[in-house]
């Protein structure tokens, strides 16, 4: 082989190189038809979760309000910030706080980590709280959803313990008290409250041990368990048929004719229809209007769209409030009222009317009902709408419920001052 030749060779690999490296990651190329749409679906790694084609109420913005991808976008600005608080933060007692302030004056971008951090933890739990309600709300908990909704109330739960033990960390007064009576309220429960306490305090007080247990369970045990969750919902959203969406009407008119098998397939394949095998040979259910549309580019840029929304709503938040950072711990002098993180102040209300019915009793009734929900509630209709006629009294009584619990936390939040004791905000 000539010299020549050797180099008109090599002139065109290297020619080719940007095209041999995007064919080597993604099997086939930007799709433009049908067929390549529903195969970038199937052969992409990233892209595999999403099925082929979508029901277009999936992508009805006042329909799913963006809950669910807000919620899990927010989980990975957290995953993201939190790695990178990582290499910096020390969980001592004796040295957490000086790294606070360490991030805030000697550390690039530490103050700006740490306010996307704090950030997308609050907005998370509001998030993801609020996705709850839209399920509810929508009837999308009903058969054979009922799984997915006790896992979603698990993710709940664990959210909320997730966004618990990291408030600890900064081991400041806010912190350090916030804890205090978070804990506390757990000890409330009968027979085992106490070993509760103790099991996530390792002492009978906010401490080293404390700081290091709710340091391991923040950065390790609670994000592997929400990941597993958060996998185990996605599956179960593919294999459940996707999000709900509003029953077919009863007196939609299904004909089912036969057609020749070769032109069966021909029309499979040219529009992916409703064609399908009924006791061996091709047929065609004709009059059941398609409003599927293909997730790619449909879902995906819907979903890109959420994500930049969520992203630059963080980074905005992030550059105009800085999170809180008190003075040091001082056991004491314990702030009055010494409050739990706002997620919790209702519980806090309540226990100041009835130590255990507020802190465990009521909880506890309220969790047990959202799992049994979709097991108590089998009419099928009112799937898929939101406040559906068929549903007045089970949304009347969620409702009932949320506004209490928002109207404690007001309440524990503004309107309580030094022991406890009501105080107006003005």
């Amino acid at each position: 082989m000539s010299q020549a030749t050797k180099e008109a060779g090599l002139w065109t690999a290297v020619k080719e190189l940007p095209g041999n490296f995007w064919s080597s990651i993604f099997r086939n190329p930007l799709p433009s038809s049908d067929l390549e749409r529903a195969s970038t679906s199937f052969t992409n790694f990233f892209l595999h979760i999403h099925p082929v084609k979508v029901h277009r109420n999936t992508l009805r913005p006042i329909y799913t309000l963006g809950l669910g991808l807000i919620s899990f976008f927010l989980f990975l600005i957290l995953m993201v910030t939190g790695i990178l608080l990582m290499f910096y933060y020390v969980p001592s007692t004796t040295q957490a706080y000086d790294r606070m302030l360490d991030l805030r004056g000697s550390v690039a971008f530490g103050t700006f980590l740490r306010n996307m951090h704090r950030w997308s933890a609050h907005g998370m739990v509001a998030v993801v709280f609020l996705h709850m309600c839209r399920v509810f709300l929508t009837g999308a908990y009903k058969k054979p959803r009922e799984f997915n909704w006790v896992l979603g109330v698990g993710l709940l739960l664990v959210t909320l313990f997730l966004s618990f033990t990291g408030y600890l960390l900064p081991w400041d007064q806010l912190a350090f008290w916030a804890i205090t009576v978070g804990t506390s309220i757990a000890g409330y429960a009968p027979l085992v409250g106490q070993q509760i306490k103790f099991l996530l305090l390792g002492d009978a007080t906010v401490g080293q041990e404390a700081l290091l247990r709710f340091y391991v369970l923040h950065v390790a045990v609670l994000p592997a368990t929400l990941m597993l969750l958060i996998g185990v919902h996605f599956w179960r959203i593919r294999k459940d048929g996707g999000l709900s969406r509003p029953e077919e009407p009863a007196n939609l008119a299904v004909r089912v004719t036969a057609v020749p098998v070769e032109k069966a397939v021909e029309e499979k394949k040219r529009t992916y229809g409703l064609v399908g095998f009924v006791r061996g040979p091709f047929t065609k259910i004709g009059n059941i209007p398609d409003n599927s549309v293909y997730s790619w580019p449909n879902l995906l840029m819907a979903e890109l769209f959420v994500f930049v929304l969520t992203v630059a709503a963080i980074l905005t938040l992030s550059l105009l409030f800085h999170a809180p950072l008190e003075e040091p711990v001082n056991v004491m002098h314990p702030p009055n009222p010494a409050k739990a993180p706002w997620y919790f102040l209702g519980l806090q209300e309540m226990v100041s009317y009835s130590a255990f019915w507020g802190g465990i009793g009521i909880p506890t009734v309220f969790v047990l009902l959202l799992l049994l929900a979709p097991y108590l509630d089998r009419n099928p209709r009112g799937v898929g709408r939101w406040f559906a006629r068929e549903r007045l009294l089970a949304n009347t009584i969620f409702i009932t419920l949320v506004v209490v619990k928002v109207i404690f936390i007001v309440i524990g939040a503004f309107f309580r001052g030094p022991n406890w004791s009501f105080v107006s905000p003005w």
